[in-house]
C-alpha cells in the first residue's frame, strides 16, 4: 500500500513541532469501560493541546514547513474552526500573518478563539466547503499560501505525530478508532502503525448526516454530498478527498457511521465518566465503540479525544437531551 507520507515524513515534522508541543496524556478509564461494557477504552487527549484539538499539530507542521517566502505572504485556509485554531497558533508561534475563512453560523465560539490567537476572520458560505472556495478567491486576489486542512502532505505528517505518540504510550492496542472528515488523523494512523504496528486495525468513524467519505468507502470510488447535517462540524464534509481517499480506502479495516444522537449521548458518557468535554467529532471514537460493543468485546480499544471545543449553547442541549 502507498500513501502520500512515509514514517520518516512524520518523524521529521516531530522535530519540528517539539519546540512549541509536548506529547498529549494516553490514559484508561474504568468508569468509562463499565459506561461501554466490555470494551477496554484507552483515551488519546488531544482536547488538552493549546487549541484543544490534535489540529494544532496540523497548523504547526504546516507552517514550519514553509519557506521564507510563503511565510512572508502570509497564510490562509478555510475551516470550521479547529484547522483554523491551529494555524492561528502556529502563526501567532512563529510570526506569520494568517486569515481563517469560516461559514456563516460557524460555532461563535471558535472564530472568537480564532480571532484572539490573531487570526482575520473572513466569515462566507453555507459549510466547510464553501469557506474552502472562499479561501482559494483570497490566494488568487492577494497571493497568501494556502493551508489545505486536508490536500496537504504537511497536514497529514503533522496527524501522524499524534500516532507516534499512542504507539510509544502503547504496545498492545487491537483498535484505534478514528473520527474522519477530512481524513488527516486516520491516514497519519495508517501510514505510522502499517510501520510500526501492522496488526493494528484502524476503523474509521464518520457522521451519519456527512456521509460522503464513508459512502465513498464503501463503494470503492470518490463521493460528493450537497450538504452536510451534523452539529459535529469537525467532520461536517461534503466530499472525499484527492490526497486521502486512497489510503483510507486501501487502509481502514472498517469505516462506520454514527448519528447525531449516539454522538450527544457519548458527549454525556464521556463527561460523566472521565469528567472531560468534548466536541462532536471528539466523541466519535466512544459512540463508535458503544455501537460496535459487541465486536469490540474483549479488545483493547483506542480512542481520540481528538476536540473538545464544544459550543456552550450546543453543550446546554446536549445534557438537556434536545439532541
Amino acid at each position: 500500500m502507498t500513501t502520500p507520507i512515509t514514517l520518516a515524513d512524520v518523524q521529521r515534522a516531530r522535530e519540528r513541532l517539539s519546540p512549541y508541543l509536548t506529547p498529549t496524556p494516553f490514559r484508561h478509564y474504568p468508569t468509562l469501560d463499565a459506561a461501554i461494557r466490555g470494551v477496554e477504552l484507552f483515551v488519546k487527549h488531544e482536547n488538552m493541546q493549546p487549541t484543544g484539538s490534535f489540529k494544532v499539530r496540523n497548523g504547526l507542521s504546516t507552517l514550519t514547513a514553509l519557506d521564507a517566502a510563503q511565510r512572508a505572504a502570509g497564510v490562509v485556509g478555510a475551516t470550521t474552526g479547529n484547522h483554523g485554531l491551529g494555524l492561528a497558533y502556529a502563526g501567532r508561534q512563529l510570526g506569520v500573518g494568517v486569515t481563517i475563512c469560516v461559514p456563516l453560523g460557524n460555532n461563535p465560539e471558535k472564530n472568537a478563539a480564532l480571532r484572539a490567537w490573531g487570526a482575520q476572520v473572513v466569515e462566507e458560505g453555507a459549510d466547510y466547503d464553501d469557506a474552502a472556495v472562499v479561501a482559494q478567491r483570497l490566494v488568487d486576489a492577494h497571493g497568501f499560501t494556502l493551508a489545505h486542512s486536508t490536500n496537504n502532505v504537511n497536514v497529514l505528517t503533522g496527524a501522524g505525530t499524534m500516532t507516534l505518540e499512542i504507539l510509544e504510550q502503547t504496545d498492545d492496542l487491537d483498535v484505534l478508532l478514528i473520527a474522519i472528515g477530512g481524513g488527516s488523523q486516520a491516514v497519519g494512523a495508517i501510514t505510522v502503525s502499517r510501520a510500526l504496528r501492522p496488526g493494528l486495525r484502524i476503523i474509521g468513524v464518520g457522521a451519519a448526516g456527512a456521509p460522503a467519505q464513508h459512502d465513498g468507502w464503501h463503494a470503492k470510488s470518490p463521493r460528493k454530498t450537497p450538504r452536510a447535517d451534523t452539529f459535529a462540524e469537525g467532520v461536517a464534509t461534503r466530499s472525499t478527498y484527492e490526497l486521502t481517499f486512497p489510503t483510507l480506502l486501501a487502509g481502514l479495516a472498517d469505516f462506520v457511521t454514527v448519528t447525531d444522537a449516539e454522538i450527544a449521548e457519548a458527549v454525556r458518557v464521556i463527561l460523566s465518566a472521565t469528567h472531560h468535554l468534548v466536541e462532536g467529532a471528539g466523541a466519535m471514537g466512544v459512540a463508535a465503540a458503544m455501537k460496535l460493543r459487541d465486536q469490540l468485546k474483549g479488545q483493547r480499544v483506542g480512542v481520540v479525544f481528538c476536540g473538545g471545543n464544544m459550543d456552550t449553547g450546543v453543550l446546554r442541549k446536549i445534557l438537556n437531551r434536545e439532541m
